[in-house]
């Protein structure tokens, strides 16, 4: 039986060599403006930008185009995969700059229905519910792609670009690597969760492009999704 379409995906991240997302302090400066102005020209090319909510908890991003010049309209949809509904409502992501998808659980608390119903409230929030313990991600791309998002630029973090390779939900990888070593147990990095347990099972790329930029270099794969 054929696959149900899906949108696009685009995982990108900038990283030290070493594989770290930011140092053990937290201190994520790892690319150039170079590089911010290409993200950014991928934002506006894509129609929803998607993290976990560890992410909204740690940087409170916007999730916007702002590096390049852009429009309001040039936004994309704001999409965070959030199981257990703990995004604050004063998030930067929930602002009026673009509409927001929080995708959650099926599992109710009293709770977790008021927020739901605080959420929505705000008119720029849609709430996507699917999966009981976990949002289920392969259901979560079909939701996506039937309202019209065709394209995903994923920006992590590293528990949530786990499942999508995992559940071959990924198609194209792009890599900054800056020439620096943060090193540490305890920094984040590019992929987290269980990990593959052999190299047979694991993530496939086949390298299509690679240029230098800023102080680094740009590397562009594609999934060979033979796992």
């Amino acid at each position: 039986m054929d696959e149900l379409p899906k949108p696009y995906v685009i995982s990108n991240v900038g990283m030290s060599l070493d594989g770290k997302l930011a140092t053990v302090e937290n201190d994520s400066r790892i690319s150039g403006e170079n590089d911010l102005k290409r993200v950014h020209q991928i934002r506006k090319d894509v129609d929803g930008i998607m993290v976990g909510i560890g992410t909204i908890l740690k940087d409170d991003p916007r999730l916007t185009v702002h590096k390049i010049d852009a429009k309001m309209e040039d936004n994309p949809i704001r999409i965070v995969v959030d199981s257990n509904l703990r995004i604050p409502l004063n998030a930067r992501v929930l602002n009026k700059d673009a509409k927001t998808i929080i995708a959650t659980t099926l599992k109710d608390t009293p709770d977790k229905i008021a927020k739901i119903n605080k959420l929505k409230e705000m008119g720029n929030v849609d709430v996507v519910r699917t999966g009981t313990e976990k949002v289920n991600l392969k259901e979560l791309m079909e939701i996506l792609y039937k309202k019209g998002i065709k394209k995903i630029l994923l920006e992590g973090g590293g528990t949530l670009n786990w499942g999508m390779f995992k559940e071959n939900l990924v198609d194209e990888v792009s890599v900054y690597v800056a020439p620096k070593i943060f090193g540490g147990m305890g920094a984040p990095t590019y992929v987290d969760g269980e990990g593959f347990k052999t190299v047979d099972e694991c993530v496939k790329l086949e390298l299509k492009k690679y240029y230098p930029l800023d102080d680094g270099i740009v590397l562009e794969f594609k999934v060979k999704n033979t796992r």
